[in-house]
């Protein structure tokens, strides 16, 4: 894959180098976008530094886009003690890895029958750690930044169309999710 100089585009790269196919080894992008994350995590924190002074809330930046085989790399930022929209799977893959902060992964199966969502994992992701899911249309996954103070910041990596976001109210129950369709908008175009 060779070096790279500058981490975002460096993360970008590795993720268009992996995304060549429909479906990438995607512990073995984890593994190396990871390193890169712990290799070059001052100078991604320096370049992180200046979206957390203008932005307190989150936020959504492209850092690439390709059509064939369909691919998005996406920076997100999760504002402190954020709970992010539930995001459907919806038959695509993807990879999430967080960059600066430290994130709640939870994952569901939807039942395909009468769409309740039945907890499956819950997992706690740190700087360089990742979580990934592949073609499976009935899982669902969201995630919180565990910070109260700090906004957390993800590389997201989605083979297909950009997924729809489920947004609702948190009930007691997860099976009680009420959801509607909602897209996500771009906050612009993240120069690597």
């Amino acid at each position: 894959m060779g070096k790279y100089t500058h981490s975002l585009k460096t993360l970008r790269d590795i993720a268009l180098e992996y995304g060549r196919v429909d479906l990438p080894d995607l512990a073995a992008m984890a593994r190396e976008l990871g390193s890169v994350v712990h290799r070059d995590a001052s100078a991604l924190s320096a370049r992180l530094a200046s979206l957390r002074r203008r932005r307190r809330q989150g936020g959504r930046w492209l850092l690439a886009e390709r059509g064939h085989p369909a691919l998005r790399v996406l920076v997100i930022a999760c504002a402190p003690g954020q709970r992010m929209p539930l995001l459907d799977h919806a038959d695509r893959w993807g990879l999430e890895l967080t960059l600066h902060g430290a994130l709640e992964w939870q994952a569901y199966r939807r039942d395909p029958h009468n769409g309740e969502l039945d907890a499956q994992a819950r997992n706690w992701l740190g700087p360089g750690d990742a979580s990934w899911f592949e073609r499976d249309a009935g899982l669902a996954h969201r995630c919180r930044n565990l910070s109260r103070h700090d906004t957390a910041y993800t590389l997201h990596v989605y083979g297909g169309e950009l997924p729809d976001h489920r947004a609702g109210e948190a009930c007691e129950d997860v099976s009680a999710w009420i959801a509607q369709v909602q897209r996500g908008t771009l906050a612009g175009q993240l120069a690597p």
